[in-house]
């Protein structure tokens, strides 16, 4: 069954097209509380906006949105949807469900020994609905699988975060908290003669916790879930071509987290990395880091700020079957155009791959 709603809007498009646009994009458009959002698209707010006409210009054919508000109704989603149609580039079919961000537990998550904090949530969150995801694309969407509700304790594989020898925070947190802190969805995009299976997902950050790395060890596995799935350890499987976008927030070298979690994902032979690359990282970089700021994909704070920098942590991944004809990250160096408009949209930068199909 579908736990949340596919929207089909009639468009008329060039099927079995020679090369298909695959992207990923944290716009960060997430407010304080529901409905502010929608209020924001509909007054012309200048960060939706900016981040509208990102999306038009790289126009992808599919689209993983993380980092935008849920509701019921997908009238956010729309909204947002309409003003990348405004600007040139229509995503006509789109799939968004109810995040674990912000979903009450009932629980004390977060071991700080009060409830109904936003720590609490099975994901992160002040609302029911903050920071969800969406996918946007010019073919039609089917075949949805939502792992989301898996139970992190129940994952015979997982790194479970433990303290004084106990289940932190509690054995009845652990029965109950999901590994997806925002979602894991595998989605079909019918692209003409056949389908493209799309591993989605949105990770937690690896940091925000104490010794006992409850964030960093959730990071890891909800990054490994991926690779079990590939494994074939949940029934069904993947079927073939495939490709995993979303925001793993882990880079690959520098930052926090249990870096063999993304180093493994990145040298599965299942999948291909394009490393996908930007002249404005590489005018961005920070000396300290080791990877290549090329292959950055978020504008953070530096060390000396109280930030980790600049990293690499959104993703698209094909699998090793498709071709890879391109692939980039919407980062305009300093004085080219569209550098002020990405720093207007989002800290993180759209990602984006092209494969023959």
């Amino acid at each position: 069954m579908f736990s949340g709603l596919l929207i089909a809007v009639p468009w008329v498009g060039v099927a079995g097209a020679e090369t298909l646009r695959l992207a990923t994009y944290n716009v960060e458009l997430s407010r304080k509380g529901p409905g502010l959002l929608l209020r924001d698209i509909a007054r012309g707010d200048a960060q939706a906006e900016a981040a509208a006409e990102v999306i038009a210009r790289v126009a992808p054919d599919v689209l993983l949105l993380n980092g935008i508000d849920y509701d019921l109704h997908l009238m956010t989603i729309e909204a947002f949807a309409a003003r990348v149609a405004a600007k040139g580039h229509e995503l006509p079919y789109r799939h968004a469900a109810r995040p674990n961000r912000g979903w009450a537990s009932g629980l004390d998550l977060d071991g700080d020994g009060r409830l109904g904090g936003p720590g609490d949530a099975h994901g992160w969150g002040r609302f029911a609905g903050e920071g969800g995801m969406a996918v946007l694309s010019r073919y039609p969407l089917k075949g949805l699988r939502d792992l989301s509700g898996l139970v992190w304790g129940e994952q015979d594989w997982a790194q479970l975060p433990v303290k004084n020898g106990q289940p932190f925070p509690s054995a009845d947190a652990r029965a109950v908290q999901r590994l997806s802190s925002v979602g894991h969805w595998v989605i079909e995009a019918d692209v003409g003669r056949r389908a493209l299976s799309l591993m989605v997902f949105h990770a937690t950050p690896p940091v925000f916790d104490g010794p006992e790395d409850r964030n960093g060890k959730r990071n890891h596995d909800e990054i490994m879930l991926w690779r079990h799935l590939l494994d074939g350890r949940f029934e069904g499987g993947v079927n073939r071509p495939f490709a995993i976008l979303g925001d793993a927030n882990l880079d690959p070298m520098d930052g926090e987290g249990m870096k063999s979690a993304i180093q493994g994902l990145l040298g599965d032979k299942r999948l291909q990395d394009p490393r996908p690359g930007s002249a404005g990282g590489e005018a961005a970089a920070d000396p300290e880091h080791e990877g290549s700021p090329g292959l950055d994909t978020v504008d953070w704070p530096g060390e000396g700020e109280g930030g980790p920098g600049n990293l690499r942590v959104d993703y698209v991944l094909p699998s090793s079957d498709l071709e890879v004809l391109g692939a980039g990250v919407y980062w305009p160096a300093p004085g080219q155009s569209g550098h002020d408009l990405a720093a207007r949209a989002s800290r993180h930068r759209l990602v984006w791959v092209d494969v023959g199909w």
